[in-house]
């Protein structure tokens, strides 16, 4: 029965979510307080919009339209929980400095540590992830498709945003200078 493995992902993403936003919400706070400068408010309420409609698409393709589970679902579970594993390692290597929103704090030290050794943008690849394995996990096709292309428009709008601010404001150009966006490149020395 697919009811019961559908509902309980949805209802530990619905949960992660909203631990995510209280924790990005008390960093704003901090960042704000510490003089941090926001950019990118105008695609912001976009992306938050995606966000929520990928919610509403994936519970109607998935129990209105009676998709059933993957035959590959060990491939596309396994791949949803590398993408947590990695959110949490992106997390704890931002600390204070991770947000849902640009936020830069002006001559901040560039975090390059966790994940970013390997990777500008590793929050990234990991909702990638996610917005791909979880629909497909219940051969939501639609879903997986259209979100993947939404989630990509509103990065190639934000990522620019984010790089224009960190390179106006911090030394990020200098700390990724041998860093890709996407592509993990293993660096020896930090």
């Amino acid at each position: 029965m697919i009811v019961m493995p559908f509902v309980l992902l949805i209802i530990l993403i619905v949960i992660q979510r909203i631990v995510e936003l209280f924790v990005a919400k008390r960093n704003e706070i901090w960042m704000k307080n510490q003089g941090a400068v926001e950019f990118g408010e105008k695609h912001y309420k976009f992306m938050v919009l995606i966000h929520m409609m990928f919610f509403i698409s994936l519970f109607t393709e998935t129990l209105l339209l009676k998709r059933g589970i993957s035959a590959l679902w060990p491939v596309f579970l396994c791949l949803f929980a590398l993408a947590q594993v990695v959110r949490i390692w992106v997390i704890t290597s931002l600390g204070k400095f991770w947000n849902t929103k640009v936020l830069v704090l002006p001559n901040a030290r560039i975090v390059r540590k966790g994940p970013y050794r390997f990777l500008k943008h590793p929050n990234y690849v990991v909702v990638g992830m996610e917005l791909l394995a979880a629909p497909m996990l219940f051969n939501a096709y639609f879903t997986a498709i259209l979100f993947t292309v939404l989630n990509t428009i509103i990065l190639m709008i934000r990522i620019p945003i984010e790089e224009k601010a960190l390179i106006t404001l911090t030394e990020y150009d200098k700390t990724f200078q041998d860093c890709h966006r996407f592509i993990p490149k293993f660096v020896k020395k930090l």
